[in-house]
């Protein structure tokens, strides 16, 4: 492949139920649930991180609920690009959204989203609508185009959700650990992705059970493990939309 180029173009797929969020998602897709203390939606601090990387033009698929998500595009204050983008203008952020009117799968949806990309031949991140987090995308990018990558996974290593026991070679318990990180790498739901990385998602599909085992068999897909101090969490509860606002509140988020 040749050397790519800092992807300034995005997709964000904001087509999620969220049942296990609700009742916060009773009347609104899940990337549209506020952050408590911000009062902003998930997808609006996404907007945001995404255009202090550059990205001057967003697609956001869209799926249940989808007049909520159009009704608040209508009417948000989009953020500006940063200064430094390649092809930074003095405009916001200039988004574009696609409904799905029946269910694709992940893969299939992110593929005819990437469909109305406006510079099919540039690279791309995309970014699953349900993950708040902050660490240095232009990093991960870089990362992306030195190894030649089809795309590129961050991973994280979230916090476990129970306490751990620490033992010693005769079963001794020596100590517990409150939530310690996961001993395993997940993967984070932001990817940076080539431009021919579009042609090999699935028309309908997972593209997690399909495309990416197959790259990872042929050494074309990498994984950027997320900086130290990097934020990054997933809103799939309740809990944690109470734990980011707790962490909102600390000020590790």
């Amino acid at each position: 492949m040749a050397p790519q180029q800092r992807p300034t173009q995005a997709v964000v797929l904001a087509g999620g139920q969220g049942s296990r969020l609700r009742p916060y998602t009773d009347d609104r897709p899940k990337p549209m649930v506020e952050i408590p203390g911000t009062g902003v939606p998930i997808i609006g601090h996404q907007l945001a991180w995404l255009a202090a990387a550059g990205v001057t033009d967003a697609v956001v698929s869209c799926g249940h609920l989808a007049h909520v998500l159009l009704d608040w595009l209508d009417t948000a204050e989009l953020p500006t690009p940063a200064a430094d983008s390649p092809t930074a203008h003095a405009t916001p952020l200039r988004v574009r959204t696609v409904v799905e009117e029946e269910p694709l799968g992940r893969g299939g949806g992110l593929k005819y989203a990437a469909a109305a990309l406006p510079r099919a031949d540039e690279p791309w991140y995309a970014t699953n609508g349900d993950v708040w987090t902050r660490f240095p995308l232009t990093e991960m990018a870089a990362f992306h185009a030195e190894r030649d990558a089809e795309a590129t996974l961050a991973l994280a290593r979230p916090r476990m959700p129970w306490g751990a026991v620490e033992t010693d070679e005769f079963g001794h318990v020596r100590d517990f650990i409150e939530a310690p990180p996961s001993p395993y790498w997940i993967n984070a739901g932001v990817y940076v992705c080539s431009a021919s990385f579009t042609a090999l998602l699935p028309d309908r599909g997972d593209h997690e059970r399909t495309t990416f085992p197959r790259l990872a068999r042929e050494r074309r897909l990498a994984g950027f493990p997320l900086p130290s101090g990097a934020y990054w969490r997933a809103i799939d509860t309740a809990k944690d939309l109470e734990a980011a606002a707790a962490e909102l509140a600390a000020g590790s988020g």
